[in-house]
């Protein structure tokens, strides 16, 4: 099955945090639907709400900060403003100084998603910006999103 595919097939269960997200007519493009870089907005809105309130991260302040090193999105239908939002997120991959994201972005009260993308943070030190371990109470909020991918079945031959 095909990343695309599986990312497709992902449903609210997967994810273990929501934020609701009102779209602003400023979304929308001259297609009149929600501009691909405005998902990256959402993204960055679900993770830092989330860091803030269950992680003690306090940015721009705080000892540590992330820095995304990578990101991606797939798309799998529309959305327009006046849409309100349903933004799931988790954690598919926790290292010690890093930290992949998934995110689902719901039109409200749609079981499927729309779109499905994220990014990976890097922690670093907030004055050297030298990689960092995650801090404890950093690390102990992210393991409760996280999601490990199923390990496919190998097939014998």
């Amino acid at each position: 099955m095909s990343e695309s595919t599986q990312l497709k097939a992902r449903t609210r269960s997967d994810y273990p945090f929501f934020l609701s997200y009102r779209t602003r007519w400023s979304d929308n493009d001259q297609y009149s639907h929600i501009n691909n870089s405005i998902y990256y907005h959402y993204f960055d809105s679900v993770v830092n709400t989330y860091l803030i309130t269950h992680c003690n991260l306090t940015p721009p302040h705080g000892e540590q900060i992330g820095l995304v090193v990578s990101s991606f999105c797939h798309f799998f239908a529309p959305l327009a403003f006046p849409s309100i939002l349903d933004l799931g997120l988790r954690v598919s991959k926790l290292g010690k100084s890093s930290v992949a994201y998934e995110i689902g972005v719901f039109e409200e009260g749609k079981d499927q998603p729309s779109a499905v993308g994220g990014y990976t943070h890097v922690f670093v030190e907030n004055k050297s910006r030298k990689s960092a371990a995650i801090s404890t109470r950093t690390r102990e909020g992210l393991e409760r999103l996280l999601r490990p991918e199923p390990q496919m079945p190998q097939s014998k031959l």
